[in-house]
């Protein structure tokens, strides 16, 4: 089966397939290791931010609050990697009913006949789109659950240290990366589907991912209030 998909891609498939990669883990890469770092954009805001929230969350002597909203925040995390198992359940199920998908497919327009092999993989490369998606929320979860259990252990008010307020700004923003992480994934999924309308289709979606999120992340108008 491999050297039959091999030969059924187009050099027009290579192509978007690779673009797509490139994009989808060269995009992260820019956005957290790039000139300036984790330091530009979105990023460093909300890390500056959390900074600050150490600082005064070791200033409380109640810290309800604290608890409460890392308990909101696990909720929403923990509301999209459900959420991803329902997709990943749904696009396993896909794969036993290709052929209603294939005629499904066939009447939406720029449609290619293509064999079934070749909608295989582009289904497959889907799913693991939102499996790479579920394990950033599950372990986003995992850290924002590690959060809580530095909130209870921190010191009382006045014993506090500036490296506590940064370990608890440090894991704080390690979860709220990896759920960003999940999220991205969400939008590059998006991109995916288009390869099975078409490969050029496929580029130009892709292409537009990377500009909205490249906009939300370092050009948007909460970017704008955020950064210092």
């Amino acid at each position: 089966m491999q050297g039959v998909w091999l030969t059924a891609f187009t050099a027009v498939d290579w192509l978007a397939l690779t673009w797509f990669l490139v994009c989808w883990f060269g995009y992260g890469w820019v956005v957290e290791h790039g000139p300036g770092g984790s330091m530009r954009g979105l990023l460093g805001a909300s890390h500056w931010f959390r900074e600050e929230w150490g600082r005064q969350m070791l200033r409380r002597e109640v810290r309800v609050a604290d608890a409460a909203l890392i308990g909101n925040l696990m909720q929403n995390v923990s509301f999209y990697a459900n959420t991803t198992i329902y997709v990943i359940a749904g696009l396993l199920a896909l794969l036993g009913t290709m052929d209603k998908l294939i005629d499904a497919a066939s009447d939406l327009p720029f449609a290619r006949h293509v064999s079934r092999e070749v909608w295989e993989v582009k289904l497959i490369l889907l799913l693991l789109v939102f499996v790479v998606a579920y394990f950033k929320f599950t372990w986003a979860l995992r850290q924002f659950n590690m959060l809580s259990i530095l909130i209870g252990a921190a010191p009382l008010p006045g014993e506090g240290t500036e490296a506590d307020a940064e370990r608890f700004a440090r894991i704080n923003s390690l979860a709220g990366d990896e759920f960003n992480r999940g999220i991205r994934a969400y939008y590059f999924g998006l991109a995916a589907v288009f390869w099975f309308v078409q490969p050029w289709v496929f580029v130009a979606v892709t292409t537009l991912i990377v500009l909205v999120l490249y906009r939300r992340d370092f050009m948007s108008q909460t970017y704008a209030a955020m950064r210092r």
